[in-house]
């Protein structure tokens, strides 16, 4: 089965049994957007995520009260945007206040904040950040108003399938429905109005779920790509990498990656779930003073893949989630919308098959601190 193929069943809320008590659900919009007075482009983030209903109380619960710890929950909706003045921006609200559609296609609302699969509005203003460290953000004014079209998603197979989701094995699910995405509406970022259009929105949409995250975090993907050998631009191409240390209940799978590459219309995938295509991978993150770096080695039946990206500090952010448990591990998690980089493709015979240019990429890398492990 090629991983493109939609599922809108993944996308439903997944709180149910024991994670509706020890879990989290969330649905991850990021684009960019383009200043409606000088055309300048910024990139855009939207997050609902949603933890622990079945501990709701009347208002939030935050998990990082100073000297109050406990178990977050609520639903947070996060919104913010890259760029050297990047800012996450987060509004909370207590499960009363939230009107959810547990089925397919799934929908949530609450106060002036909306989404289902295809669209999206509501705004997050901050005011006093500095005082509550519980928020976990900065100060700030966002509000969108967006239609949204999943056009080309990454399907992982039967390891985020009904058996799995219904067991619940894996410490964190992944499912991006619109890995290629076009987003058509508008942004107002602190007072200034951006538009967002299909063809040049470069949009990205998916959703992780389960008990708690993963150490080391990676997730890179794009769709503005230009092959670097006919200088074409690929219109109907998309790459998605994702992963790190999943873990099956206890058992962690060290150093593992769910890949895809959709070039145009050729599907290449490296996913260590299908165990059958003889997947390696090799991928080493790190740090330098004033840039993030991702090197990337891949290989299955389907051929080959080296990833090689790169995003400035100053375009990023350390973005902040705190676990099911109340705990806050990650503590270093770059996330940017911003990278660029190549991709260099090879086909199952080892012939090449391009070297791709790469912008637009949204990336992460982090790693939990050594004393929350």
């Amino acid at each position: 089965m090629s991983f493109n193929k939609h599922d809108i069943s993944r996308d439903a809320c997944q709180l149910f049994g024991g994670q509706s008590k020890k879990g989290y659900d969330w649905w991850w919009h990021s684009f960019t957007g383009y200043n409606a007075q000088t055309g300048e482009p910024r990139a855009f983030f939207i997050e609902f995520f949603l933890c622990n209903p079945a501990l709701a109380e009347d208002g939030p619960v935050f998990g990082q009260v100073p000297g109050k710890p406990g178990k977050p929950s609520y639903l947070m909706v996060k919104a913010g945007s890259w760029g050297e003045d990047a800012a996450q921006l987060h509004r909370f609200f207590g499960w009363k206040e939230v009107n959810m559609d547990w089925g397919s296609p799934f929908s949530i609302s609450a106060g002036d904040c909306y989404l289902d699969e295809t669209s999206t509005r509501g705004k997050v203003r901050v005011q006093g950040s500095a005082r509550h460290p519980e928020w976990m953000c900065s100060d700030g004014e966002m509000s969108w108003n967006l239609s949204i079209f999943k056009d080309i998603p990454f399907n992982v197979g039967f390891g985020a399938g009904k058996l799995f989701r219904k067991m619940q094995l894996f410490q964190m699910f992944w499912h991006a429905e619109g890995m290629k995405t076009m987003y058509e509406g508008e942004v107002y970022w602190n007072g200034t109005r951006y538009l967002v259009r299909p063809g040049d929105c470069y949009g990205y949409a998916d959703k992780n779920w389960g008990k708690d995250f993963t150490s080391p975090w990676v997730w890179l993907s794009s769709n503005n790509l230009t092959s670097e050998i006919t200088g074409k631009k690929l219109n109907n191409s998309v790459f998605d990498i994702g992963g790190g240390c999943p873990k099956i209940g206890p058992v962690a799978l060290k150093r593992k990656l769910l890949s895809a590459f959709w070039y145009e219309g050729k599907a290449f995938e490296f996913n260590f779930s299908k165990f059958w295509t003889f997947v390696r991978t090799g991928f080493e993150c790190r740090e330098t003073p004033l840039q993030v770096i991702w090197h990337v080695e891949q290989e299955s039946t389907s051929g080959r893949m080296v990833t090689d990206i790169t995003c400035r500090k100053k375009d990023m952010l350390l973005v902040n989630y705190e676990a099911p448990d109340g705990r806050k591990r990650h503590n270093r998690l770059w996330n940017g919308g911003n990278g660029e980089g190549t991709i260099t493709l090879y086909d199952n015979k080892g012939r090449l098959v391009d070297r791709i240019h790469a912008t637009n990429i949204g990336c992460e890398y982090g790693e939990y601190d050594i004393l929350s492990r």
